[in-house]
């Protein structure tokens, strides 16, 4: 890993006094299903060194198919122990070992459209295989705001008391996961937090990638959805941990979003300005977006530590130096559900 990406990573997973405090009082290791993605590494490692500064020898696990070779590698270099595991094979998952806590955060986005098939089997039938595994851990389980309606922009977003409303087969296939882990918290009595995440950012991906991409290729960038939250992944880390603190049967939802509704127009024009490179816009905004509300979120846990032109800057910089992405386009401005 190049010292850019190590340097990234480093920022995006150190754990401040209130994560070593909710790791400290976990009662055994800390398992992570579908770590092989863009999220697992720095959530893992955040878990890791928050551990350690805790004083505690609990393990954390990271498992999944490990079709990447480097990303598995990655992880053990880390310290991180990884397993191999294809989660919707039942034999496969019934040896692996038991665990306090574990995130959950398998699933398929990209590329959806194309295989529907698969992604609501991995999407809703891997939960149920998992559910039955480890009845008694707490559960944090990523989700997606896509679960929402489009709703207006003025209206601040939906908050969790909302009911969900999901446009396309992927985001009703998200919904159909939330469900399963619902039915076995509520027959088994299992605690989970079910995580409504929109839009998670770092240098490498997110939303403002995809935006400063276009910029800097000068592409027209399409306004008609001209509205998103936006969220530094270091705090997504933090939260996503903290969330054990309020795992319930049945399940706690949480919106984890931004705090604060953007103008796309507005982020580009930021963008462009920290890359020297003027936007070129095509479309009008939409009266309507997918939002979130997260205020219960940040009136639990506390502000974001980083700001919407910290995360600006910090895309800008790294790509301004070169920088690699990831490669994996939100497709947040699709308003057709297909991704």
């Amino acid at each position: 890993m190049q010292d850019r990406e190590r340097q990234i990573l480093r920022d995006i997973s150190a754990p401040d006094e209130n994560v070593v405090r909710t790791l400290r009082s976990m009662q055994g290791d800390l398992l992570m299903l579908g770590a092989g993605g863009k999220i697992g590494h720095g959530l893992a490692l955040m878990a890791k060194r928050g551990f350690e500064a805790a004083g505690n020898r609990n393990r954390v696990l990271a498992v999944s198919r490990f079709t990447s070779a480097d990303s598995r590698s990655a992880l053990e270099d880390d310290g991180i122990t990884t397993i191999a595991c294809d989660l919707s094979d039942v034999d496969a998952v019934e040896k692996l070992p038991d665990a306090s806590d574990i995130v959950y955060l398998a699933g398929q986005k990209f590329g959806t459209s194309q295989n529907m098939s698969l992604t609501w089997m991995l999407n809703t039938v891997v939960p149920g295989v998992v559910a039955r595994r480890w009845p008694r851990s707490r559960i944090a389980v990523y989700s997606s705001g896509n679960v929402y309606p489009f709703t207006p922009v003025a209206s601040g977003g939906p908050d969790e008391s909302v009911d969900p409303s999901p446009i396309g087969e992927y985001a009703q296939s998200v919904l159909g996961r939330e469900r399963i882990f619902e039915h076995y918290s509520r027959t088994l009595g299992t605690k989970v937090t079910i995580i409504r995440l929109n839009y998670a950012n770092e240098p490498r991906y997110g939303v403002l990638v995809d935006l400063a991409a276009r910029i800097l290729a000068n592409e027209p960038l399409d306004l008609s959805q001209g509205h998103v939250n936006v969220l530094w992944q270091g705090d997504c880390n933090r939260i996503t941990l903290r969330s054990f603190e309020i795992a319930g049967t049945p399940p706690t939802v949480l919106n984890l979003a931004g705090p604060e509704i953007v103008a796309v127009r507005d982020l580009a024009n930021r963008l462009g300005a920290a890359l020297g490179v003027e936007p070129v816009f095509a479309g009008r905004p939409a009266d309507t977006a997918l939002l979130s509300d997260a205020s219960y979120c940040w009136s639990f846990f506390g502000p974001p530590q980083v700001g919407v032109q910290q995360m600006i800057d910090s895309v800008a910089a790294h790509l301004r130096g070169g920088g690699k992405t990831m490669g994996k386009p939100t497709h947040f401005e699709a308003r057709d559900g297909k991704f």
